[in-house]
């Protein structure tokens, strides 16, 4: 299956390490295999952010090196040996929801999970998953953890 203009159709996940994007990260594949479109996997990190107070943070701590071995783990986890042939991996300086609206830029679809705290704790701590379904550039899924089936 083709993309627009002819180029290869693209599916992006989100992966923070999380069981929720390993849960995305799955069906992702599964749709990509369903369809032959290169599964993107993208994990978007930012400098944690502090209101009030600063703590001490050691200049040579490299978040970014964090985030991309969150990735790789989830990978290793939900693959093991067994990588789909279209495989990519990103790992972006920026917010998650950014990195993944912007990447959403000419794909077939965006994959994301949901970790499910409710409406409260995404007012307070804003939701990936719901700034995606509201900005993104192509269709969303977004999967729900387990114990959301059937409610």
């Amino acid at each position: 299956m083709s993309g627009p203009g002819g180029g290869q159709s693209r599916i992006v996940v989100g992966v923070d390490g999380s069981e929720g994007s390993r849960h995305a990260l799955r069906w992702a594949a599964r749709q990509a295999g369903f369809t032959g479109a290169t599964l993107e996997v993208l994990t978007g990190w930012d400098y944690p952010a502090f209101y009030g107070f600063a703590p001490a943070i050691p200049d040579d701590i490299d978040f970014g090196r964090f985030a991309g071995r969150a990735q790789a783990e989830a990978i290793d986890e939900v693959f093991g040996a067994d990588r789909p042939a279209k495989l990519e991996t990103r790992v972006e300086g920026m917010h998650p929801a950014i990195a993944l609206v912007e990447a959403s830029e000419g794909a077939e679809l965006l994959v994301v999970g949901c970790r499910g705290h409710g409406a409260v704790a995404d007012a307070l701590l804003g939701s990936v998953s719901t700034y995606c379904v509201h900005h993104a550039h192509c269709p969303v899924t977004v999967i729900r953890p387990a114990e959301h089936k059937g409610k």
